[in-house]
């Protein structure tokens, strides 16, 4: 009764208080309460393990696993993307005594998971449980945490899905200014901002991932973290028994963070597919351990705390310029971080937008924060503060991030009173210490004729190349090779075979064809205008309806009954690759000195002829008493990187032209399409808007 009497009080004053105010400045909330979280079991081995034990009854589970120091950071550059495949293969490898797939069907059968992962700084083997099959599922975590199989099926297909995400990786404005913000904040040889190639990705071997989990799996290095329905001294006792013999090892060094930041001043990433400019300013921030770390929290949110921020107000709520907004000083926990803030905007408004951005930059150091913003800033960080450590799982890892960085237990416990007590004089005088608006590194990406004028009218511009490399991690495209004469001599002898292709300047192909899709087989018919050297429009007409495709060095975008969408870039990039390797093509190019002939050696009845084409590689598979092509294998990377073979047959006279009627096309050794050329036109007339976006 006392309690319902109190909070009815409670209730009728602050009513009373809302009845009265007459703005919404006036109200006056009350201070928070204070609030904590039972704090997990510490216990630390002789062999420098630690664990944390957290006893949860609420649900009949045990989740938990181990965090090791050591990730991407600790890979040299010629391995880059190594913990990708190290991550996912120690998995999906399963153990000496099991497959993966072993694996999946026995924790799916009980409910189970078993799951590793690896981070910049920190790889991962984690388990999920039912209280009952515990006994049962902990022997395979620790045997898939010790004594990892890596088979090779598995870093093959880990090595193709990291490749496929190299072909798509410029596919999205964010991803790429992301990206490319990095290398500028840290330098591109940072271990903070370098990048996989198919190159290095090629370079993983399954020794070089046995190597890595020899290099950081010891004790020393491991914190196990488990929480759930369980006896904490039972629990206790078992982790022992199983970790206390396992002898320490070397610990895994932090790498320096050598960072080589870019000068200030304006870079530019073409990308011609989108209708938006992307911006990212950087410049070089600080880490978590700063005494400052408290002051730059609450300045950070006074720049860019949601729609209360500045940026917000400035450029969406009062310029209209974006959607969204942000920025801050970063902090990471063991490594110095980078001053970031970034937006995107309709590409009319990028160069605004620019000098709208740099001026909330500087309005930041210049004008000291009000008394409102100060107050709302610190109210926002507190109201979130406890929803980072709400359940017993937070907290645990909450501990176990700071014994990974060695910083202090109570770092968060602490965390409000410091909040508290940061001053509007703290913001100001960390404003001008950390943020420094002459030293930014200015990145735009987009498609610049869209922008309202020139970027360099703002200064001079840097353009950063994005071009995937296709060779060796130090080079930006793989080194064609010089031919041979007996090279030359066969790709004219097919040129004799086929006809003259001088005149051609347009080519109309039509057929039927069928294809392997997600939802079955599908038949259609298909009309393929090409115009040499660099379009392409083709219609496709199915029981679905008409799509059509159109790629050019202006335009790559796609009709569907949905609409019309831009391809990726990486689409269009492969399109046009596929234009310039196409028979008549290379044919028509044959005394291009970017395009080489090499004769190499017979396979079969046929003559292997390898073609550079201005950049584009594919091998020809010719009869050498003819000059008929037999067959021709590319290596795709899009939709998914795989050895692309069309089969050419059945040719025959289209024309002044000796063209193949059947096309057969197999990906990976599986067929994926077929076509039959029912008709050819030379230099049909083409329509103004035949290779226009609609």
């Amino acid at each position: 009764m006392k309690k319902t009497a109190a909070l009815l009080a409670t209730l009728f004053l602050a009513g009373t208080a809302l009845a009265q105010a007459k703005s919404y400045r006036e109200i006056q909330s009350p201070p928070l309460r204070k609030f904590s979280m039972p704090q997990p079991k510490r216990i630390q081995l002789s062999n420098g393990m630690v664990i944390f034990l957290q006893e949860d009854h609420e649900l009949p589970l045990i989740r938990g696993g181990a965090t090791i120091r050591g990730g991407a950071r600790n890979v040299p550059a010629a391995k880059a993307g190594l913990t990708g495949i190290y991550g996912q293969a120690w998995r999906t490898g399963g153990t000496p005594n099991q497959t993966g797939d072993q694996l999946d069907l026995f924790l799916e059968s009980r409910a189970a998971s078993v799951e590793t992962g690896v981070g910049n700084e920190t790889a991962s083997a984690s388990l999920n449980v039912l209280k009952g099959d515990f006994d049962a599922v902990f022997p395979i975590w620790l045997d898939l945490l010790r004594y990892p199989e890596f088979r090779q099926d598995k870093i093959d297909l880990a090595k193709t899905q990291a490749n496929t995400s190299i072909s798509r990786r410029n596919d999205e404005p964010g991803g790429i200014l992301g990206r490319e913000s990095t290398k500028l904040g840290y330098g591109p040889d940072s271990p903070y901002a370098r990048q996989s190639e198919y190159a290095t990705i090629t370079a993983i071997t399954r020794q070089d991932l046995l190597d890595f989990h020899k290099q950081t799996l010891h004790p020393n290095n491991i914190i196990l973290a488990f929480i759930g329905d369980f006896d904490s001294a039972k629990m206790e006792k078992k982790l022992k028994d199983t970790f206390s013999s396992w002898k320490r090892g070397p610990q895994v060094a932090k790498p320096e963070p050598s960072i080589q930041a870019a000068k200030p001043g304006l870079y530019f990433a073409p990308k011609d597919d989108v209708t938006q400019a992307s911006i990212a300013m950087v410049h070089g921030g600080t880490e978590r351990s700063n005494p400052d770390y408290h002051a730059l929290q609450v300045m950070n949110e006074v720049f860019s705390g949601g729609f209360s921020g500045r940026l917000m107000k400035s450029l969406r709520s009062q310029r209209g310029l974006t959607y969204g907004v942000g920025g801050s000083v970063g902090t990471p926990w063991d490594y110095p971080g980078l001053f970031r803030v970034q937006m995107s905007t309709k590409s009319e408004t990028a160069l605004e937008s620019v000098e709208a951005l740099r001026g909330e930059v500087r309005r930041l150091v210049t004008d000291p924060v009000t008394d409102e913003e100060l107050g709302l800033a610190k109210e926002s960080l507190l109201n979130a503060f406890v929803f980072s450590m709400d359940t017993r799982e937070k907290a645990l890892q909450q501990q176990v991030l700071l014994e990974l960085y060695k910083y202090p237990a109570d770092t968060f416990t602490k965390y409000p009173a410091e909040i508290g007590k940061v001053t509007a004089a703290d913001v100001q005088r960390v404003a001008k210490k950390y943020v420094q608006p002459d030293q930014l590194a200015v990145l735009v990406v987009g498609k610049e004729a869209g922008f309202e004028k020139p970027l360099s009218s703002l200064g001079p511009v840097t353009t950063i190349d994005i071009s995937i490399p296709t060779g060796s991690p130090n080079d930006k495209k793989a080194a064609p090779a010089a031919g041979n004469a007996e090279g030359l001599a066969l790709a004219r002898k097919v040129a004799g075979f086929v006809g003259n292709v001088a005149p051609v300047q347009t080519i109309r192909r039509t057929s039927s064809m069928s294809m392997k899709t997600p939802q079955g087989d599908m038949q259609g018919d298909m009309n393929s205008l090409t115009r040499y050297p660099d379009s392409q429009r083709t219609v496709i007409t199915m029981a679905m309806g008409e799509i059509t495709r159109v790629v050019s060095p202006d335009a790559a975008f796609m009709i569907t009954p949905m609409g019309t969408q831009d391809l990726p870039g990486s689409q269009k990039d492969s399109s046009l690759s596929d234009i310039r390797s196409e028979l008549v093509s290379v044919l028509k190019n044959i005394d291009n000195p970017k395009y080489t002939f090499t004769a190499g050696a017979k396979e079969g009845d046929a003559q292997v002829l390898e073609i550079n084409a201005g950049g584009s590689n594919v091998k020809w598979h010719v009869d050498p008493a003819t000059g008929r092509v037999l067959r021709s294998v590319t290596q795709a990377t899009v939709p998914t990187p795989a050895e692309v073979v069309t089969e050419y047959s059945e040719w025959k006279a289209f024309g002044t032209l000796n063209l193949p009627a059947l096309t057969t096309i197999t990906r990976n050794g599986e067929k994926s399409a077929e076509a039959r050329l029912t008709a050819v036109e030379v230099n049909p007339a083409v329509g103004e808007k035949d290779f226009v976006k609609p």
